[in-house]
């Protein structure tokens, strides 16, 4: 996740509290319905962290082959991630 837990917890809570402020949801429990933004905020700020541990993974069968032909680290990362953001359709 790029951005701090304690920053994502505070955006949570400001979405609710904004919406409920210019009256464009009604909650009966402010407290629960920030509890899910919340918990659906995370969810998709660690989409990037999920893909970028598979990418460490595929890489760790391929390290002796990228080492032989002397393809870099980094550059494999970044092409091996966005063939998996396309396959998988993401959006980072």
């Amino acid at each position: 996740m790029s951005l701090q837990k304690e920053y994502v917890h505070y955006l949570s809570r400001r979405i609710v509290d904004e919406l409920i402020k210019r009256e464009m949801i009604e909650t009966s429990d402010a407290v629960v319905l920030r509890e899910r933004i919340l918990a659906v905020m995370e969810t998709e700020l660690s989409v990037e962290d999920r893909l970028n541990e598979e990418v460490r993974e595929i890489l760790k069968d391929y390290a002796d082959e990228m080492r032989r032909t002397g393809v870099s680290y980094q550059d494999m990362f970044k092409v091996v991630k966005n063939k998996l953001v396309k396959d998988k359709k993401v959006v980072l």
